[in-house]
């Protein structure tokens, strides 16, 4: 094997310092940084430059205008459109006609209504589960719209929704009933999660990691404490959040608003797919 070839298949190195290698990268850039050179973003990392050239806190908006809300619109209208379809089925009655006609059933996804996949996420069977998962939401969804956009968030959520609903499908009988945004607040949690990973050789990255295994942890306890919890929900969100979170964190350039969005639309799509067909 040649010298050449042999560098090849090394670490890269930091382009600021040459003789540390490293597997972190400038999430906006690409250029191989080392710990010491990378500077948190909201979701990924950035080099020197970067922050230099756009600004250290360019997508974290000041709290002076209207707090965790700003710049977050899907995750403000995710949480109005359940709050708001919580009341108008009885809070969570799950003999309401609009609940029945939105939940995820299998007998009626078996027929060709792969929409239910989705609709879900707008509805919740009683105030204590619909307080966990807009508590969640509202916990984890700003940074990460703020982080890849708009666009890309809402692609995430309704993505990480289908695909969980795509589990719970498959996993269940046709007289499965099942209603909650479960399988997209995991699909956040997979984000944070794929962020957290990418993130273990800082410490920050490792306190994050930490935290995500133990918020997970309980989680998995759940379905064990609490009776008809759609645990195959959780962990097909879980799953399509840190495979899209994968995708999106080898994304960047002037299209990676459009990629992010394409990538986790294409998770839904897929979902859709392996229903019907």
């Amino acid at each position: 094997m040649t010298q050449e070839s042999s560098r090849e298949t090394e670490a890269p190195v930091c382009y600021r310092h040459p003789d540390r290698h490293t597997l972190l990268s400038c999430s906006r850039c690409g250029r191989p940084i080392c710990a010491a050179c990378s500077i948190d973003a909201t979701v990924g990392q950035r080099c020197p430059e970067c922050v230099r050239s756009e600004g250290p806190q360019r997508v974290i908006p000041t709290r002076t205008r209207a707090g965790r809300a700003a710049g977050a619109p899907a995750t403000m209208t995710f949480l109005g459109l359940a709050a708001g379809f919580f009341l108008i089925t009885g809070m969570g009655d799950l003999n309401n006609p609009i609940l029945q006609n939105l939940a995820q059933w299998n007998f009626f996804l078996e027929a060709g209504e792969w929409w239910r996949l989705f609709t879900p996420v707008l509805l919740h069977g009683g105030i204590t589960h619909i307080l966990f998962n807009m508590w969640a939401l509202w916990v984890l969804g700003p940074q990460v719209e703020r982080g890849v956009g708009t666009a890309p968030f809402a692609a995430l959520y309704l993505a990480s929704a289908g695909f969980g609903g795509a589990v719970t499908y498959f996993t269940g009988d046709l007289g499965t009933f099942a209603v909650g945004a479960s399988g997209a607040i995991f699909g956040l949690f997979g984000v944070w999660s794929n962020w957290a990973l990418h993130r273990r050789h800082t410490p920050y990255g490792r306190a994050l990691l930490q935290q995500m295994g133990f918020l997970l942890l309980i989680n998995a306890l759940i379905p064990f404490l609490v009776p008809n919890v759609a645990w195959q929900a959780h962990l097909g969100g879980l799953i399509a959040g840190f495979v899209i979170g994968e995708m999106w964190s080898r994304i960047r350039g002037r299209n990676a608003l459009v990629l992010r969005t394409a990538a986790a639309a294409a998770v839904a799509v897929l979902s859709v797919l392996a229903v019907l067909l």
